[in-house]
């Protein structure tokens, strides 16, 4: 898939281009969406019993109950619904992102989402990522690439592995291998944002802003409130189009 038609969607690029600010790490509290929230368990009890001295029946008896015993179904515990998948849960927290109310509340279903593509799914690879990511706080670059190297052989899929080498790359100037990641990653998740938000940098910084700004619109159609895209939309359609949006 070429740069230029890729659509836009685990760690974002870091905005080093003059004038834009860092990118914020991409999440909502579950319960705000009910995306673990279950129906509890209803505690049901049989029909309580009479004392053996009092000679009367209980007081919740039902005269009409059956003779055996067997509790009434419409007192029976509701089952709970099963967990909604990954796919769901995206597919709510994308549709929340795009409506947010504020600041707080995008940053919120934006971390979530950060922390979906980071699930790797793989004890191996979540050992790896560690390391990798302990590798980069120590600017141990070259050992960093190394481990997600081995992350994605063993996960070709996991989104969060790919967009942080895309990171790496960036940071070492990269840039034909940071591209290469981003569009991997944008044709695993077109709604990928900060991908997105990184591919405009990138373009940028090469001079091509027409394609810079489409990339940072595609961005901010799926996350408007991207920390600094607004400043980099309003700087690209100047030198684009002419004018301010």
């Amino acid at each position: 898939m070429s740069v230029e038609t890729a659509p836009p969607i685990c760690v974002s690029p870091p905005a080093r281009a003059r004038g834009v600010k860092a990118l914020s790490p991409a999440a909502v509290a579950l319960l705000a969406f009910g995306l673990l929230a279950g129906p509890a368990h209803a505690q049901t009890t049989g029909p309580s019993q009479a004392r053996p001295d009092s000679g009367r029946p209980a007081p919740n008896a039902d005269a009409k109950s059956d003779k055996s015993g067997a509790p009434d179904k419409a007192a029976e515990a509701p089952r709970p619904r099963p967990p909604k998948d990954k796919r769901t849960q995206l597919e709510g927290l994308f549709a929340a992102l795009k409506v947010a109310p504020d600041d707080r509340s995008s940053k919120q279903i934006a971390d979530r989402l950060e922390a979906i593509f980071a699930d790797s799914g793989s004890p191996s690879c979540d050992i790896l990522m560690a390391r990798a990511l302990a590798a980069a706080d120590a600017k141990q670059y070259d050992l960093a690439l190394e481990l997600l190297d081995q992350v994605i052989l063993i996960e070709p899929d996991y989104i969060g592995a790919i967009s942080k080498r895309a990171t790496l790359r960036y940071m070492k100037d990269d840039y034909s291998g940071a591209l290469a990641d981003l569009r991997e990653v944008i044709a695993r998740e077109p709604r990928h944002y900060s991908s997105m938000y990184g591919l405009a940098l990138i373009l940028r910084d090469l001079g091509d802003d027409k394609r810079a700004l489409d990339a940072v619109r595609r961005a901010r159609a799926v996350n408007p409130r991207i920390d600094g895209s607004e400043d980099l939309e309003d700087q690209l359609s100047v030198k684009v189009e002419g004018r301010q949006i």
